[in-house]
């Protein structure tokens, strides 16, 4: 019997169903309609012979083969794209000293910064991890080749990376008490999501007060999903341990650039710019 070959493009169109538990949001995330998507699992499905999804009128959930395979198709995607990065990128070699928000997805930032580590090989990396506004003022005392940070209002400097919510969380089950002022816990003066957030408190007459201060995003983390207070993180950088609150002013969004000098150091950032926007669309 000959072993039939894995399309990987019916793979990424399974494995976004997967992930965004929808044939819906995996069509947006595509850019195809709801019937393209569900075609290529189908076509999937018949090539493996078995159904991968079990679909009901309100959901779609992964088959025990399904969640087989969907470990096998991530890394085979996984590889195919940096296979093809490799191929086709411009060459980067030599010492890049990247300067990374901590506000940047921690719970992806290692495997990134591995994943283009094994890409573009020739390129040694030296990343330090601070507060947005530091590593830019840093950059321009010559420490840094490039940043990947926040835009601050009303800039254009940098090219975007991507645009995320700005959200209020807490620990499951946090309730502020009804009669004293919110419980802020903050990063220290300077942090861009400590003054919108404090400007929208103050728009909206909310007493608020600052009971947590620490120069570390983990440190602010740890202290909401120990129930002390309120934070405020980029949608993509949620932990563990916390949930978005409703019924707070609105925070806007936030855009994640990489900032350097486009002349002189645009053979390192058309890599990282078009590696984390691929590594981002593909999560």
């Amino acid at each position: 019997m000959r072993i039939p070959d894995l399309d990987l493009d019916l793979l990424r169109g399974f494995v976004a169903v997967a992930e965004r538990g929808g044939f819906t949001a995996a069509g947006v995330a595509l850019g195809l309609t709801q019937s393209a998507v569900s075609l290529k699992v189908k076509r999937l499905e018949e090539v493996l012979g078995r159904p991968v999804f079990l679909r009901t009128s309100r959901a779609v959930a992964l088959t025990r083969e399904g969640e087989t395979l969907l470990a096998y198709a991530r890394r085979m995607l996984a590889l195919n794209d940096e296979a093809v990065r490799r191929m086709i990128a411009p060459a980067a070699t030599g010492r890049l000293r990247l300067g990374v928000a901590d506000h940047f997805i921690p719970r992806n930032l290692a495997p990134m910064l591995a994943s283009f580590a094994r890409a573009y090989p020739e390129l040694r990396l030296a990343v330090e991890v601070g507060r947005s506004h530091e590593l830019r003022a840093e950059q321009e005392r010559g420490q840094h080749d490039l940043v990947l940070g926040k835009r601050r209002d009303g800039e254009t400097a940098g090219r975007l990376v991507f645009t995320e919510d700005i959200v209020w969380v807490a620990a499951p089950g946090f309730v502020a008490a009804p009669d004293r002022p919110l419980p802020l816990l903050m990063l220290p003066q300077g942090c861009m999501f400590r003054e919108r957030s404090l400007a929208a408190l103050g728009r909206a007459n909310l007493a608020h007060e600052i009971v947590f201060t620490s120069a570390s995003l983990l440190g602010v983390a740890a202290a909401a999903q120990a129930g002390l207070g309120l934070t405020v993180l980029g949608r993509q950088g949620l932990l563990p341990g916390v949930e978005i609150v409703a019924d707070l002013p609105e925070l806007g969004t936030a855009q994640m650039c990489v900032f350097g000098d486009e002349a002189r150091q645009s053979a390192l950032m058309e890599p990282l710019v078009r590696f984390l926007r691929d590594s981002l669309d593909a999560s």
